[in-house]
């Protein structure tokens, strides 16, 4: 435990110390090279979805609008962490200023429960166009889907701000070495100088609202859908209806599946190398699996690429 007098004579962080990847070695030098690829791929995915969902008249619809927000919000959550973690792969200084580390960990924080909120929205309106297609329209108009994005956007930052204020509101004046590859909660408030109990409390009890209220609401959505769908007599009806959800589904079990395990135990319970391997699946494998999942496996995306690949040859 640290006293006063002690705090007092410390001089403070001003840089942290990223030490991510550094015990591999000369293996660094192929996770560049694979996290790279990864990379690009996730950035050429997004921006071919974003691209043709603006461009194609036929995709102006509520599932397709969220699902651009969507991949513009994982676009920049990736921007925040990847081409940092690239560098310092190649780097034997990886150090981090203090206030490029508060605002690292604000912007993927603020990224990251955006996109748990809009998973939630999509799943609502998954739900108001099988449950409900006749008010569909009203439910889930221009103004609205307009409206849900602002306030999922507005919702993730704030929580964001306050997430971030708890963690750097403690005192920073020993060790500097974050056992991460970038400024994660966890790794950064095992750092601070001073009883951290109540701050990792406000954080865990936050981080399992922003989880667990998003993921009940698309678990209830769900249990709509899937009792709606049985009620259809055709089975190339329930098909059709399922296959609008899949997508969907396969986002929400990975996404949810990834981050619960980290954020989701008290802190004193994280072992950095495993949450160094989860956290490279939400930050690499999930975006790149959101990409892969709604390009590859859907059919309106596909046939709109198709047709702006026959317009440009």
């Amino acid at each position: 435990p640290w006293d006063q007098s002690s705090m007092a004579n410390s001089s403070f962080v001003t840089e942290f110390l990223l030490m991510g990847f550094s015990s591999l070695g000369e293996l660094q030098l192929v996770l560049f090279v694979v996290f790279l690829s990864l990379y690009l791929i996730i950035l050429s995915g997004n921006i071919t979805i974003i691209s043709v969902i603006c461009l194609d008249h036929t995709l102006h619809t509520p599932m397709y609008f969220f699902l651009c927000v969507l991949s513009v919000s994982e676009t920049l959550y990736t921007i925040v962490i990847l081409p940092k973690m690239h560098i310092n792969l190649l780097s034997v200084l990886r150090t981090l200023s203090f206030m490029s580390c508060a605002t690292q960990m604000y912007f993927f924080l603020g990224f990251a429960v955006t996109n748990c909120l809009l998973l939630g929205v999509m799943g609502y309106d998954r739900y108001a166009a099988i449950c409900q297609p006749l008010r569909y329209p009203v439910l889930m108009s221009r103004r609205v889907c307009g409206q849900l994005a602002v306030i999922t956007i507005i919702c993730g930052f704030l929580t964001s701000l306050v997430g971030t204020t708890v963690v750097f509101s403690l005192p920073f004046c020993g060790p500097n070495k974050v056992d991460h590859y970038f400024c994660d909660i966890s790794p950064v408030i095992r750092l601070a100088c001073a009883n951290a109990h109540v701050n990792e409390l406000v954080i865990f009890i936050g981080g399992a609202l922003v989880l667990l209220v998003p993921l009940l609401f698309i678990c209830i959505s769900y249990g709509f859908i899937v009792r709606t769908i049985l009620k259809i007599p055709s089975a190339e009806g329930k098909r059709k209806a399922f296959s609008t959800c899949a997508s969907h589904l396969t986002v929400v079990i990975v996404h949810y599946g990834c981050a619960s395990s980290v954020y989701l135990r008290p802190s004193a319970k994280h072992t950095s190398g495993k949450d160094r391997l989860v956290t490279v699946t939400y930050t690499i494998i999930t975006p790149l699996l959101n990409s892969m999942v709604y390009s590859l496996r859907n059919k309106d995306v596909q046939m709109a690429i198709r047709k702006m690949i026959g317009k440009a040859v």
